[in-house]
């Protein structure tokens, strides 16, 4: 099983983990994210990148690990866990257990995170074998995701019973807002924030107060239903 979590004082709001587009030209992009990292407390980036061979994949990641690891940001890379070593990178994303245990020798140097854990069996394997976090709520291949209120309940199920962290993908500010009354230790915002007409800053500027204020409201209520 799992490891379950020990008795502890209360856990922090959620932080943000900033996923990127799937990126062609990651200079273009690493010039414009400074100003977002120093302004926002973004624990990690998801690299996403555009297909390419593997010299110019690991070119890409390495025009992104400077800035991102100089602004207290890991950078982690989307699947191509066999990339992550030689591009300097500080771990990687994958997608369920058989890529989880062909990335395996990721580990302890890097982290590894996994998503797109479709059962609780699944989840609880992954934490078993050593995941540094669970991602709940992702696109799968075809774009199909859980309701909502489903991501929510397997956040909050994991959340209370589980020591790995788990990270509750949002498609919209509106998920942003529920996933961060779930107890999730981070919520992965993406897409909305790049298509934003504002631009990125006051999408996360706005995503960032949502989940504050949704956070104290979940913290809160629990404190009134335990006197």
């Amino acid at each position: 099983m799992a490891s379950s979590r020990s008795p502890a004082p209360a856990r922090p709001a959620p932080r943000l983990y900033l996923a990127t587009p799937a990126l062609g030209d990651t200079a273009a992009f690493a010039a414009s994210l400074p100003p977002l990292l120093a302004e926002f407390d973004i624990a990690a980036l998801l690299l996403r990148l555009a297909d390419a061979d593997e010299r110019t994949l690991t070119s890409r990641i390495k025009t992104l690990a400077g800035p991102v690891q100089a602004a207290g940001t890991a950078l982690l890379v989307d699947q191509h866990a066999n990339l992550v070593a030689r591009a300097g990178a500080d771990g990687a994303h994958v997608d369920g257990l058989r890529e989880m245990e062909e990335a395996s020798s990721l580990k302890p140097q890097r982290i590894l995170g996994v998503g797109q854990l479709h059962t609780r069996h699944d989840a609880m394997l992954a934490g078993e074998n050593g995941a540094d976090y669970l991602l709940f709520g992702e696109p799968g291949s075809h774009g199909e995701r859980p309701s909502p209120d489903a991501i929510f309940e397997r956040l909050q199920w994991w959340a209370e019973l589980f020591e790995p962290p788990c990270v509750g993908y949002a498609a919209t500010l509106e998920e942003a807002t529920l996933f961060a009354g779930s107890g999730a230790d981070f919520i992965m915002v993406a897409d909305f924030v790049w298509s934003d007409a504002r631009g990125p800053k006051a999408a996360l500027a706005e995503a960032r107060t949502v989940i504050a204020e949704r956070f104290k409201q979940a913290v809160g209520a629990t404190q009134a239903s335990h006197p």
